[in-house]
Order: structure tokens, then C-alpha cells, then sequence
């Protein structure tokens, strides 16, 4: 199965995809965060017949919510209604901090990047159950 996931941001999105096993993320785009973009998703979740998205759980390493959560939430709630595909959470914190290690010196991360950590983390949490 093919999973897509989700580094949720205010202003962009990163998104990552998995192999078709299910094995692998790899970065994929980054779409601002927009009216247009659960369109964008819908047609990518179409067209790669992707059977999971997995979305960064965007709470802290202590599990308190922030100012973020909330629009997560309701961009999940979206999510589900608008593909009708599943939809799980999965550990976010320091996923930019990784995904930073593979940015040139100096430039911010990559959204897309943080995205394949999100993902990458989920499928090895799966592989182990």
C-alpha cells in the first residue's frame, strides 16, 4: 500500500509519499497552505492511489497541544471527508530538526523533507507491530 504524509504548516505543507510496499518515504512537494490545497492533495491521493495518509501529530515531546493543533485537527477532519481515505497521526517533534540535517549549510529546512521523516518513522513503527 502506498501511504502519503503530511508535515502540516500554517503557511506550507510538506508532503512525502511512500514506494508502493509501503517501505520508504521520499519527499515529494510543498504546497502552500491554501484554499486550493486540499484540492491539490485530492487529485495526488487520486492519482497515486495512496490507501493511508499519515499526518505529523504536532504536539510536543510532552504531549501538550499548541497553537497549531487545532488546525491540524480540523485539517484532518477535512481530509477524511474530502478522500474518504484513512487518515493516522504520527510523532512529529523534531522532525524539522532532522529533516534540517539535509538542507544546505545556512538554508532552512525543507518542508517535503519533514514530511518523508513524519512518514518514514510511521512505516518503521508499523514494520515492528
Amino acid at each position: 500500500m502506498r501511504y502519503l504524509g503530511i508535515d502540516f504548516g500554517a503557511k506550507r505543507i510538506g508532503v512525502a509519499m511512500s514506494d508502493e510496499d509501503g517501505s520508504i518515504a521520499f519527499p515529494r512537494a510543498i504546497l502552500d497552505n491554501n484554499k486550493q490545497v486540499l484540492s491539490l492533495l485530492k487529485r495526488d491521493i487520486e492519482e497515486q492511489k495512496i490507501g493511508c495518509i499519515v499526518v505529523g501529530d504536532t504536539m510536543s515531546y510532552s504531549g501538550l497541544r499548541n497553537p497549531v493543533t487545532d488546525d491540524v485537527d480540523a485539517f484532518i477532519e477535512m481530509l477524511k471527508k474530502e478522500t474518504r481515505v484513512p487518515v493516522e497521526r504520527a510523532f512529529e517533534a523534531g522532525s524539522s530538526i532532522e529533516a534540517s540535517r539535509y538542507a544546505p549549510e545556512g538554508a532552512p529546512h525543507d518542508d517535503s523533507v519533514a514530511a518523508a521523516v513524519i512518514l518514514q518513522r510511521f512505516l518503521e513503527m508499523q514494520r515492528a507491530k
